[in-house]
């Protein structure tokens, strides 16, 4: 009979990964960005503990969506003030925030747990191709 093997904290090797979003589909990037920030693409993947790797998001601004979201599609930004709720259209957020719709897409496909906000940290986004992460030679994330 064989064991489950349970990885600990202590035993995972992270690794960096680079995904140029230039023209990729944005729930398709952030389902396969969700994926390997919780550790789902390795075979020691243990769902209590964060065995994911870092990933770094480069041409942010050139995501597409499909269907008509730019226009229909809400976003909803909270001041945590009464009355101080203002919503913005997907093609307003892109705009001034390409890296935010980014974040939001796959923070909800991440658990909704201290684990889950654990795993956002190692997300890291850039609105153009460059990015201050070269030191930890990222690389290629192969997108299906």
């Amino acid at each position: 009979m064989t064991k489950s093997y349970m990885a600990k904290p202590a035993d995972v090797v992270r690794q960096w990964h680079v995904v140029d979003a230039e023209g990729k589909i944005l729930g398709r990037l952030a389902t396969r960005l969700a994926t390997v920030l919780c550790g789902k693409h390795r075979p020691t993947f243990t769902p209590h503990v964060d065995t994911g790797d870092f990933v770094v998001v480069v041409n942010a601004a050139k995501v597409r969506v499909t269907g008509r979201k730019l226009d229909q599609k809400p976003y909803h930004i909270l001041s945590r003030r009464p009355g101080h709720m203002r919503t913005k259209t997907l093609r307003e957020m892109m705009a001034t925030r390409p890296d935010q719709v980014i974040r939001e897409a796959v923070r909800r496909m991440l658990p909704h747990s201290n684990l889950g906000r654990r795993m956002l940290r190692k997300l890291k986004i850039f609105k153009g191709s460059t990015h201050p992460h070269a030191a930890q030679n990222p690389q290629p994330l192969a997108m299906p």
